[in-house]
């Protein structure tokens, strides 16, 4: 579904169908802004199907490769150069606070000669939100299409910065939560909180998903030889490129932490079993004691120590109270009970 198209000549918008979807004005507005030099045109589309897409691509001269990327989606971030148009990657993504989970879209730009196409799959592109901006900013737009492919890839890489400052405040969280005293609690706790730590780490990766292969094209967007892009707009990329590091060493960061908490996790799982191993041992120490004592004189013989005794019973429990008193002084200063 084309959502939105429009000239834009000198920074500013001059133009468009009042219905969108048609498009049959397209050829002679790309003509003139061909001819001016200093006009192009901004078409969006939302999950367009292959006949929806079919004029678009014709009348741009799209290549069929990348055509074909951005009707199926399920790309990587990347950017592929061809003879008339760059095509770009973006994977925009999503913070559900509800869920604390991370979703992520899809976000293609074809940017050539005069005019931009962006399509879009699922949600979380801000392509509205910063058309809206560029248009405030006929400077900036009168860069022509490289202005719309920074300011895009901006608001992706900004938004990151958000998403993974969200990711950092969940973290904290599970962090104190497994660090706590009761430190995850004892049984069903336990793999409850083992599932949410794996399920924050699966989080982390959809995220790293969309934010790691990113690098690699705005680092070619900043060097020399990417067509459509000029020398004065190299600059914007390295700065998009420079947070968009930073957005990797804080993903990279939050993995290491969720792997180094997890063996934390387990590793109290495992002392706090070996103490309740230490516990049981040590009950059962004491009740082996006057287990073994009763044993010994429930033996049928008749020539046994003290048997005649009047005294001899009383004897006993106090040797087995007594030993087993010993024996709970004992464990309880050794840290066992």
């Amino acid at each position: 579904m084309i959502v939105d198209c429009a000239v834009y000549r000198d920074g500013r918008r001059t133009g468009g169908p009042a219905d969108p979807a048609d498009l049959t004005d397209l050829p002679a507005a790309l003509a003139l802004c061909r001819a001016g030099g200093d006009a192009f045109v901004w078409i969006g589309v939302l999950e367009p199907t292959e006949d929806e897409f079919h004029l678009v691509s014709v009348e741009f001269g799209l290549h069929p490769l990348a055509v074909e990327d951005a009707l199926r989606a399920h790309q990587r971030p990347k950017l592929d150069v061809y003879d008339d148009s760059l095509f770009v990657v973006l994977k925009p993504v999503v913070y559900e606070p509800e869920g604390d989970t991370v979703s992520s879209g899809e976000l293609m730009l074809f940017i050539g000669d005069s005019f931009v196409v962006t399509v879009r799959h699922g949600e979380g592109a801000p392509l509205a939100a910063v058309r809206r901006r560029l248009e405030g900013d006929p400077e900036v737009l009168r860069h022509g299409p490289v202005a719309v492919l920074y300011a895009v890839s901006d608001a992706v890489v900004d938004h990151y910065i958000e998403v993974a400052g969200e990711l950092q405040v969940d973290l904290e969280e599970l962090e104190a939560e497994v660090f706590a005293p009761a430190g995850g609690g004892t049984g069903p706790a336990v793999r409850l909180t083992a599932a949410r730590i794996y399920g924050f780490k699966r989080q982390v990766l959809e995220f790293r998903r969309a934010a790691g292969p990113l690098a690699e094209p705005m680092d070619r967007l900043e060097s020399a030889g990417v067509p459509f892009v000029p020398e004065r707009a190299r600059f914007f990329f390295r700065d998009v490129a420079d947070h968009l590091t930073r957005v990797n060493e804080q993903v990279d960061g939050l993995d290491r932490l969720l792997s180094d908490i997890f063996a934390a996790h387990l590793a109290q799982q495992g002392v706090r079993q070996n103490d309740d191993m230490r516990k049981i041992s040590a009950w059962a120490a004491m009740a082996a004691v006057p287990t073994l004592v009763a044993g010994i004189y429930g033996m049928n013989f008749a020539h046994m120590p003290e048997l005649g005794w009047v005294g001899g019973y009383p004897a006993v429990l106090v040797l087995m109270a007594t030993a087993v008193y010993g024996l709970h002084r004992l464990f309880k200063r050794r840290g066992w009970m």
